[in-house]
């Protein structure tokens, strides 16, 4: 087991922004609480598909305990909170009133992270669609995009006065894969090369979202999107085909459109509903930074039949053209997943040379990993350093990342995994759902201390 870092962490820039994140589903609880309506999540889970049974309407309390929780922000020294607000909250049927009692809720959490001087940094979707636009069709439906533009205006009206960075989605590729291609997260479609549609519809919403948020006078407005490194299984045309597809679809499709106002390649974007052209000029539109979610490298091959084939622990089908491989070499999390620091700066470095100037400013908006070691959790410790490491040599490469956010605050419903995975710097007894801080907090806070000292000297 690695043990914790003596030396010190190099010295990030004045200014950088040292933050934590969470999201609604898996901490808020209070499932039908002041006017919440039911998400396609909340359906998900009912329907027995969290895999250790974890009461998901309970969460980790955080919708009735968010002051211990901002107070455990302070404590950290923390700058800035990325939550999420919950749709279903705030628009119980996805259109149609405004539910104020849901809004009241986050008027309260920013108002007290102010209180503190933390800055809030709201997601606006973190996979909690409403039910009702899940039945209708999600993320397929093109009416989805303009029902979320417009539940981004009511958010933005009541609360941009206060709000100092805003991300509209989160990670649309896991939700067109997981949840429209592979049918593991909510809603549950099984649809392959058929989900690309829902990729479309989310990247029009956050443009269309972008806009109504400027108009109702947010500062900083980004996106939150996962990106890893793909490296070929083997030499073989084969195999590297496979991985320049699979690169494609998990990184470009999202980036490429977000940053230069058009798909990757010409057979996707033939695929893609509606008058493409016209929407890649709202997806496109200016960003203030780019948040980049960073967890692991993927090692990507021809499909073959008997080898090791998953994301994130779920099965590719075989009839899909890539199949995924076993990174080799490496320390694997709690959760099985490699850790590989460098290729957080090897991503950044390719982004920065793949999009040059229309790249703007950067925040690694998560990064983290799970561990069951909350008493002692070196290894969480370890695995911070590391990346905090990387990412500061990407900065010395020259790459402009000005902020950071651990995956997570507290431990958390881990989507389909349930409250198997803890990946929080602080501890929850899913019994008491009492707070109990790790030793991971602690270096945390050491480290933002040291970084805030450097910088006033």
């Amino acid at each position: 087991m690695p043990t914790p870092p003596h030396e010190p962490l190099p010295a990030f820039p004045p200014g950088f922004l040292w933050g934590a994140a969470a999201s609604a589903f898996q901490t808020e609880g209070a499932a039908d609480t002041d006017g919440k309506g039911p998400s396609g999540w909340d359906a998900f889970a009912a329907a027995g598909r969290i895999r250790d049974g974890a009461d998901t309407s309970r969460g980790t309390g955080f919708h009735a305990r968010y002051r211990e929780d901002v107070a455990l922000l302070a404590g950290l020294g923390a700058d800035a909170f990325r939550f999420s607000v919950s749709w279903p909250r705030v628009v119980p049927g996805g259109r149609g009133p405004v539910n104020a009692r849901g809004l009241d809720f986050y008027d309260r959490l920013v108002d007290e992270l102010c209180r503190h001087g933390i800055t809030p940094a709201p997601t606006l979707y973190h996979w909690d669609t409403p039910l009702p636009l899940d039945e209708a069709g999600g993320w397929l439906d093109r009416d989805t995009a303009e029902r979320f533009a417009e539940y981004a205006a009511a958010v933005a009206a009541r609360l941009a006065d206060r709000v100092g960075m805003w991300m509209t989605l989160n990670e649309p590729a896991e939700v067109t894969l997981l949840g429209y291609a592979l049918g593991e997260h909510a809603p549950g479609r099984r649809l392959l090369f058929d989900a690309l549609p829902a990729a479309h519809h989310q990247l029009l919403a956050h443009g269309l979202a972008a806009q109504a948020l400027r108009a109702a006078g947010a500062r900083r407005v980004g996106v939150a999107v996962s990106h890893s490194p793909v490296l070929a299984a083997g030499e073989g045309e084969a195999d590297r085909a496979a991985a320049g597809l699979y690169d494609t679809l998990t990184n470009h499709l999202f980036s490429d459109p977000l940053l230069t106002g058009a798909y990757p390649d010409g057979a996707i974007a033939s695929l893609m509903p509606g008058p493409v052209a016209e929407d890649l000029a709202v997806i496109a539109a200016p960003l203030d930074f780019y948040g980049v979610n960073y967890y692991h490298p993927m090692v990507v091959g021809a499909p073959k039949e008997g080898a090791p084939s998953g994301f994130g622990g779920v099965a590719v089908p075989g009839d899909l053209p890539f199949g995924l491989r076993e990174y080799p070499g490496a320390e694997r999390t709690g959760f099985g997943w490699p850790v590989v620091p460098e290729g957080l700066r090897e991503l950044l470095l390719g982004l920065d040379a793949r999009y040059g100037r229309r790249l703007p400013p950067v925040v690694v908006t998560e990064n983290g990993c799970s561990y069951d070691d909350a008493a002692e959790d070196h290894r969480r410790i370890a695995f911070h350093d590391a990346h905090l490491r990387s990412l500061h040599r990407a900065i010395g490469d020259g790459v402009d990342v000005r902020g950071y956010f651990t995956w997570s605050l507290t431990d958390n419903i881990e989507w389909v995994e349930g409250a198997a995975q803890r990946f929080g710097l602080v501890h929850v007894d899913y019994a008491t759902l009492e707070r109990t801080p790790k030793a991971s907090y602690r270096w945390y806070r050491e480290v933002i201390a040291a970084q805030k000292g450097r910088a006033a000297s």
